[in-house]
């Protein structure tokens, strides 16, 4: 399964800033934050975006 899709944004400081506040407040990294806002952004236009699972955690379990 192939991993998330690495990529440069470039931001303006005062939106990075803004986007750093909210990230902070929602405890989520600014990378998780930027997805939550396409996402939520995308819903509203009508954009269905399927949600990738969660990469499996822990050990795994023996035979």
């Amino acid at each position: 399964m192939p991993g998330p899709k690495a990529f440069a944004l470039r931001l303006d400081p005062a939106l990075h800033a803004a986007i750093e506040r909210a990230a902070a407040s929602d405890l989520r990294s600014i990378n998780a934050e930027i997805e939550v806002l396409l996402r939520e952004a995308l819903a509203r236009r009508g954009v269905k975006v399927a949600m990738t699972p969660p990469p499996k955690r822990g050990r795994p379990k023996g035979e």
